[in-house]
């Protein structure tokens, strides 16, 4: 991969680091105990019936469930620059060959080629 496509991909990388940085941080407070992840708060409705508690279960569980994906896809975004900076973004960790430009395109944090992803989750 050229030098000025690889300065493309970065700057898309640096963009989602931001971007899901922000989000993270609108979520809930820094965990300190857990790099790149944020502590999500309980929400309190102040109510006790049946409705608002199962109301407040369900708002709590999506949340955690978001927390989890936006810090997986910050560890990718992060582990991408770092790729980047060790001269390897581009490349499968697993084959080693290298990453087909559309699938970057698609998700410049991938560090797997097709093949190997679908072998991964076993679709093939």
């Amino acid at each position: 991969m050229n030098a000025d496509k690889i300065e493309y991909f970065k700057q898309r990388l640096l963009e989602d680091l931001k971007r899901l940085t922000q989000q993270l941080e609108d979520l809930g407070r820094k965990d300190n105990e857990r790099p790149g992840h944020v502590e999500v708060e309980y929400p309190e409705s102040g109510s006790n019936s049946e409705d608002d508690n199962a109301a407040e279960v369900t708002q709590y569980a999506d949340s955690l469930s978001l927390e989890a994906r936006l810090a997986s896809e910050l560890k990718d975004t992060e582990d991408a620059l770092k790729a980047i900076e060790n001269g390897n973004y581009g490349s499968c960790k697993y084959c080693k060959k290298e990453i087909d430009e559309k699938r970057l395109e698609a998700r410049p944090a991938s560090s797997s080629c097709i093949n190997c992803k679908k072998i991964l989750t076993q679709e093939m």
